[in-house]
């Protein structure tokens, strides 16, 4: 598909002018100009040029509306799976910290209850 798109040296219209392939994956997911913004644009030209027809074949500007449409659609899952992925391994992150605060409130408690003499040992042992 992307092998494709670059032979075909595709360019994807916006606010900004044209964008290459690869200036998709700069793009934000929703805004003014954003993936979410072309692959609406794109879907409804699709809808628009491919009225069903049982006799007249799909022409190369259809085909070409979809091989966008579909990379577009690729590049938003790809960026929504990594923002899924990112924000598992911050709430990963945040319980470990919990857990860490936690450990060291028990090791601060087990020596409270120490014997002033046990403290003592366990200094001079350091």
């Amino acid at each position: 598909m992307f092998e494709k798109a670059t032979r075909l040296k595709l360019r994807f219209p916006s606010q900004k002018g044209f964008l290459t392939v690869e200036d998709l994956w700069d793009l934000p997911l929703t805004g003014k100009v954003s993936l979410d913004n072309i692959a609406k644009q794109l879907n409804k030209e699709i809808k628009e040029s491919s009225e069903e027809s049982f006799v007249i074949k799909k022409t190369e500007k259809n085909n070409i509306l979809e091989l966008k449409f579909e990379l577009v659609k690729y590049i938003i899952k790809v960026k929504l799976s990594e923002i899924e992925t990112a924000e598992k391994a911050k709430v990963l992150k945040e319980k470990k910290q919990k857990i860490m605060e936690l450990i060291q409130e028990k090791e601060n408690e087990s020596l409270k209850s120490k014997s002033l003499e046990d403290l003592q040992k366990m200094l001079d042992d350091l």
